[in-house]
């Protein structure tokens, strides 16, 4: 869901005719299932789970485990109160909605250091942002960050792109890093919650998929002691386990430190978590094989998840 931002301005008349109203201060993508130009020949990964599961933090030490490769890691945060990215640059950044409207939504005026920043270890980063809450849809935004990047030539020099993908429903405006993306992957926690939505999340790409490239590459399960539900769901439905983060403070804690796990001071437990994150980072360059997962009803789900 979005997060009101109260210090944020009213609707401008640029924004909202860069955006197309839709009654009073209201904007919305008329067809955010339409084609956006290509990505071209980096590997892309679209995160999503439900909301709070910890897909930033995943995202954000995912990408800096990918820049400890030698990867060229560009990580783009896809919510409107553009948290994403905070633990590789250590502060909130500006938006691309937000850079843009300060020049009447002229693209050509900007240059790639007004919208992407340097975080940990080389990743640049990059927030969507998105339209004010209750006034449109963060399909445009992600589209119109695709195509600055083109336009710039960003992607050229990228080995990997994150799309960081805020909520649990996919709707028009947030699926459109699965027009780009070659596999998305679910962020899950061992509970009733999580695996419901992750459900929903796997029927959304299933169907996008029937148009557009995007592929199931798996499951990172989060914040979670056990497994043993995840993986009885991803038994039925035909996923896969892609890795295993527990509930341990200290990736708590490097959130609130503004920093990756890779920073924090070392202890058995933090290292294994590190090498998790390698290990995952490897996993998702060399490439997964597609799964053509079957999600479930949401009854029967609902009784495949309770308790006898």
């Amino acid at each position: 869901m979005s997060v009101i931002d109260l210090e944020r301005p009213p609707l401008s008349k640029p924004l909202a005719k860069a955006l197309g109203l839709d009654g009073e201060g209201s904007v919305q993508v008329h067809d955010a299932t339409l084609p956006i130009a290509s990505i071209g020949s980096a590997k892309v990964f679209a995160v999503y789970g439900k909301g709070g599961i910890g897909k930033s933090t995943t995202s954000s030490n995912l990408s800096a485990a990918l820049s400890l490769m030698g990867k060229r890691v560009l990580q783009i945060g896809c919510d409107p109160k553009h948290d994403s990215t905070f633990t590789l640059t250590k502060k909130l950044m500006p938006t691309v909605i937000d850079i843009l409207e300060t020049v009447d939504f002229h693209s050509e005026e900007l240059r790639p250091e007004d919208y992407c920043f340097e975080g940990f270890n080389g990743v640049m980063c990059i927030e969507a942002g998105g339209p004010p809450a209750g006034t449109g849809c963060g399909g445009y935004v992600v589209g119109q960050t695709v195509k600055l990047l083109k336009q710039h030539h960003l992607l050229e020099d990228t080995d990997v792109v994150i799309f960081d993908v805020l909520g649990d429903v996919v709707c028009g405006g947030f699926a459109a890093p699965l027009q780009h993306a070659e596999r998305a992957v679910v962020v899950a926690a061992n509970d009733f919650d999580s695996i419901f939505a992750m459900n929903r999340i796997v029927a959304a790409i299933k169907a996008k998929s029937k148009n557009y490239e995007v592929r199931m590459a798996g499951v990172i399960a989060n914040r979670s002691a056990a497994t043993d539900e995840i993986d009885r769901f991803n038994a039925a439905t035909g996923l896969k386990r892609l890795a295993h983060f527990p509930d341990l403070d200290a990736i708590r804690r490097s959130r609130l430190k503004k920093c990756t796990v890779f920073e924090m001071d070392s202890t058995p437990e933090l290292e294994a978590v590190k090498l998790e994150y390698m290990r995952l980072a490897a996993t998702l360059y060399a490439g997964t094989e597609p799964l053509d997962a079957m999600p479930m009803k949401d009854r029967d789900i609902f009784e495949f998840l309770g308790f006898e």
